[in-house]
């Protein structure tokens, strides 16, 4: 049988792992296709493509776009789009500038609860990379500031810690028709996080096409409970490790193994 792990981040946002890396990871856990699904940014897609062509990997072009809904963070995976469109590529860099602008909101308010960090150590570990939450709790990790990349988000960059900022500006709407817009499908990503499964069905009527519903968080009764929610709106399923390389060493690149008939239906419901 063939597999897949479609959901998987590059040094070109929070991973750790070059695209070669991470090809070289995938061979490893003895994958037949993957999607690089860095946030915001779709750099890490052709690189991939190019280093997979020696191990015989498929790669699919995949994004995480980062949306906001009644104050919380909504993200939404891509794939099968056209990542080198040009009017895609220019709404991903306003969304990363507003990446960098929430950066320096979060940094003042953990220097605020008596936590100097600087917004420079920060860019510094992302480099040239889409910038995020992860950056800061390894920035705040690097400076001693916390033990660990769980305390950073628990105890004051996660969704309700006191050092928290949204700040996207992007509604679940326009990455459902940003994505479709460049020929792509637009899939809710790990599902769980939404504390609201209401959403589901309205982002349905929004273009919503799929669901991830095999991810490393999801217990088995969540996954039987997002497999009937499929049925019910005719969604595609996927499914992805979500690895961030050693940014996340506990998840594993193919962690989730999903079978290559998932890749097959992604194909056959691209929008022509």
């Amino acid at each position: 049988m063939k597999f897949a792990d479609l959901h998987l981040h590059t040094y070109f946002s929070d991973g750790t792992f070059s695209p070669q890396e991470l090809i070289n990871e995938a061979a490893k856990a003895g994958l037949s296709a993957i999607a690089v699904c860095d946030h915001d940014i779709v750099e890490g897609v052709d690189p991939a493509i190019e280093a997979a062509e020696k191990e015989g990997i498929e790669v699919l072009s995949g994004v995480e776009l980062t949306a906001e809904e009644a104050g919380s963070e909504i993200h939404i995976l891509g794939y099968l789009f056209d990542h080198k469109s040009q009017e895609l590529k220019t709404r991903l860099q306003e969304l990363r500038e507003r990446r960098v602008e929430r950066v320096y909101k979060i940094v003042d308010k953990l220097n605020g609860l008596g936590l100097p960090l600087s917004a420079d150590k920060v860019f510094e570990i992302a480099k040239n990379g889409s910038v995020g939450r992860l950056h800061i709790a390894r920035a705040m990790l690097a400076s001693g500031l916390v033990s660990s990349i769980y305390e950073a988000f628990q105890k004051y960059i996660g969704d309700k810690g006191p050092a928290y900022v949204l700040g996207f500006r992007f509604t679940p709407k326009e990455a459902i028709k940003l994505i479709k817009c460049n020929g792509g499908i637009p899939v809710i990503a790990h599902p769980y996080s939404l504390d609201n499964d209401e959403l589901i069905p309205e982002f349905v009527g929004l273009g919503l096409m799929g669901i991830e519903v095999y991810y490393p968080e999801h217990s088995q009764s969540m996954i039987n409970f997002y497999l009937d929610l499929a049925k019910k709106y005719n969604l595609l399923v996927t499914g992805g490790s979500d690895c961030h390389g050693k940014a996340k060493p506990e998840v594993k690149i193919g962690s989730i193994k999903l079978p290559y008939e998932f890749v097959e239906k992604l194909k056959s419901a691209k929008p022509r």
